[in-house]
């Protein structure tokens, strides 16, 4: 790991994950979580401020150890207990229907196989879960989408795996989760090649 990865990219991560358009998101759909909760991507642990009195546990799964280690001393001021995990999404370790929320939040953006990884989050969802999902993707103008394919190469390599055009609504809907709401649209001002955002919940099905 070089020295970008290890102490740059992670102070990258934390502030862009932390601006106040983002905030606004995560207080509006981490709250709707509930009982058993799992987070697909932690990182540094924005969503933990926001899970109720009706969340009775967490599991939060990141492979880079340089973001949860701010997520542990976040979950520390949690009302519940959180566990936080150094894995990757493709592969959960948890009995089928485990967990009754499944919490994403930018996270499918940077999953080397997020097909995989919704496959996991649907097998982990319990029967009456809710998958909550927060996350940026393939914008809607044919124009926009070629430039985010055209960069998306370069933003990889400085973005610590982050894709422009991943098309989320029909990744989820691939995996057999059913999109119970969703919204897209740029939130946000910055680069709109990587501002265009799917945000809603989802059920197994």
């Amino acid at each position: 790991m070089g020295l970008y990865s290890r102490y740059v990219l992670p102070r990258l991560i934390e502030g862009a994950c932390g601006q106040p358009p983002m905030m606004k998101l995560r207080q509006r759909y981490v709250p709707q979580a509930r009982g058993r909760v799992l987070e697909v991507g932690i990182g540094t642990g924005h969503n933990l401020p926001y899970y109720g009195a009706d969340v009775v546990s967490v599991t939060g799964i990141d492979p880079a150890a340089e973001l949860t280690v701010k997520a542990r001393e976040r979950a520390r001021r949690l009302h519940c207990p959180v566990d936080v995990l150094e894995l990757s999404g493709e592969s959960i370790p948890a009995d089928a229907g485990a967990f009754d929320t499944v919490v994403c939040t930018w996270t499918l953006c940077s999953i080397p196989d997020p097909a995989r990884a919704l496959a996991e989050i649907k097998r982990v969802l319990a029967p009456s879960g809710r998958f909550i999902f927060v996350e940026h993707g393939r914008a809607d103008e044919p124009g926009l989408v070629r430039w985010q394919e055209r960069i998306e190469p370069i933003w990889k390599r400085i973005g610590g795996g982050c894709h422009l055009s991943r098309p989320v609504a029909r990744l989820i809907d691939a995996a057999g989760l059913r999109i119970e709401q969703i919204e897209t649209g740029h939130v946000m001002r910055g680069p709109r090649i990587a501002t265009y955002m799917y945000h809603g919940t989802a059920v197994p099905v």
